[in-house]
């Protein structure tokens, strides 16, 4: 699959020239309707499951942005904000044909991204081989920017809010708790504009995404325009014409391609899907196992995560791990562990009770098992991490494989190890499987350095799942101990939540 780049102006995925700015191809959705938001503490009738109505679509096409030549006087700086969400999106409609770029973008239904770790490897790596003369200019501004990203944060907001005053109500009311998402999603895209595999399957996955925000076509010029505008302002020292042309092809590129695998998507599935919880398990002060039954089938592979909303806060979503393979009877589980400040984390341990109405996004993520080869499996998870790792066991066991499969589970202190009994009653059910929990305030010892003292490893694909610490440190001692990076499969640290918020 190729993906556009950015050796010049216009290549067949733009909308425009270098001289004017993108406009999307594709027709703008309907205006998504405005949902009621119910008091505090109170279930969302609207959230439960009902038929979508249709709604005209706006026929009007933007119009081309140019750059200007100086950003506007400083707004005052809004509280930071997510990526947009909310609305509730109109079903999908009959679309125009499919360009060769989008058919080009088709993916299946259950779908699996690029494994995070090629997405989080520093700039580096691509930096080994010739860089394209767009991805100079773009990495360059990206090193002048970051001491103060989040000034450049709150200044993009801030522009946001103030030219287009009206996308203000796709984001939740208060904005702290994952304020740069969309900023750093759009910077991450453009520093791997010529790692062209990396790059589009990534995007592809945010546009995807993008749709349970409510996010449309015509709104990515909006957001472009006051990019352009944050970066020219706070890398001022080295903005120039060059420079902003390298941008204007770049998020050219990106737009077109996450559009593109948004209106593919469009076709075969929901933005976001009812969810109803039909149990409630406590199974200590601050973890909860929580299952639902979505409204409508729900396909996915063991080992992703989504996105979840729940009522008490509107437009707030956290990712969260499904806990079991695909089940015949539909439903889902979640592991979920509150934490402080946690909105979603909280609500759905201490608030949440059967009968509530939750929304999922699509599904995602690349921690799933190829099973075309026999490698054995070796599985890190910590917390409530080990909710994938479980759902890979049952995945391996419902292919009646006999592969090894080696799971450390780690934990704080024993009260935190609340699945074990689960855990080990796999293992007693399949030889093949083998479980060592790992406590650390009995032994001083990390789960990543554990697996040292066990293997060798040399035959076994790696997964990781739980705290961001966890992964970055788990990936060290791995690769420390010769398991090749492109072995070694977890999720991406900024964005699966699987401990919580």
């Amino acid at each position: 699959m190729d993906a556009p780049t950015t050796a010049s102006a216009d290549n067949g995925t733009s909308g425009g020239g270098s001289d004017g700015w993108f406009t999307p191809r594709t027709q703008p959705d309907a205006t998504p309707d405005n949902e009621s938001e119910a008091a505090e503490g109170s279930r969302l009738a609207a959230m439960r499951p009902m038929g979508r109505t249709t709604a005209d679509t706006d026929k009007d096409q933007p119009t081309q942005y140019v750059p200007q030549s100086a950003p506007p006087a400083e707004p005052e700086p809004a509280a930071a904000a997510p990526r947009p969400s909310g609305a509730r999106p109109s079903p999908a409609e009959p679309s125009p044909p499919e360009s060769p770029a989008a058919a080009e973008l088709r993916v299946p239904t259950q779908r699996s991204t690029a494994p995070a770790a090629q997405i989080q490897e520093p700039a580096a790596r691509a930096g080994a081989e010739t860089a394209s003369p767009d991805a100079v200019l773009i990495r360059r501004t990206m090193a002048e920017v970051a001491p103060i990203a989040d000034k450049v944060t709150s200044y993009f907001y801030a522009l946001l809010f103030v030219r287009h005053p009206d996308l203000r109500s796709l984001f939740p009311a208060a904005m702290d708790t994952q304020r740069d998402r969309l900023l750093k999603a759009l910077l991450t895209a453009a520093e791997h504009i010529d790692n062209t595999e990396v790059l589009v399957a990534y995007l592809q996955n945010l546009g995807r995404g993008h749709r349970k925000y409510g996010t449309r076509a015509e709104h990515y010029p909006a957001v472009g325009e006051c990019l352009i505008g944050a970066l020219s302002r706070y890398a001022s020292g080295i903005w120039d014409a060059e420079t902003e042309a390298a941008w204007v092809r770049a998020y050219t590129t990106i737009s077109q391609v996450m559009i593109d695998a948004a209106a593919a998507d469009e076709l075969r599935a929901p933005a976001w899907w009812y969810a109803e919880i039909v149990a409630h398990d406590l199974r200590t002060p601050d973890v909860a196992v929580v299952t639902v039954r979505p409204d409508q089938p729900y396909p996915f592979l063991a080992g992703q995560y989504t996105s979840v909303e729940t009522p008490w806060w509107p437009r707030i979503w956290r990712h969260y791990s499904f806990a079991s393979a695909p089940r015949s009877d539909g439903l889902l589980t979640f592991h979920v562990k509150a934490v402080p400040a946690g909105w979603v984390s909280n609500a759905l341990v201490h608030r949440a009770r059967p009968g509530d109405i939750i929304r999922l996004g699509p599904p995602t993520g690349s921690m799933t098992v190829d099973h075309t080869t026999d490698s054995g499996l070796l599985c890190l998870g910590g917390g409530t991490g080990i909710a994938p790792i479980k759902a890979l066991v049952e995945d391996v066991a419902e292919h009646g494989e006999r592969r090894t499969v080696e799971v450390f589970y780690g934990a704080r202190t024993d009260h935190d190890l609340y699945d074990i009994d689960t855990m080990l009653r796999l293992q007693q059910s399949h030889p093949w499987l083998s479980v060592r929990a790992v406590i650390d305030q009995q032994a001083h010892l990390q789960l990543p350095d554990a697996i040292r003292e066990y293997g060798p490893w040399n035959e076994f694909d790696a997964y990781l799942s739980g705290p961001p610490g966890m992964i970055r440190s788990g990936v060290d001692a791995l690769r420390n101990i010769g398991i090749p990076s492109e072995r070694i499969r977890h999720d991406s640290v900024e964005e699966l939540v699987t401990t919580g918020d």
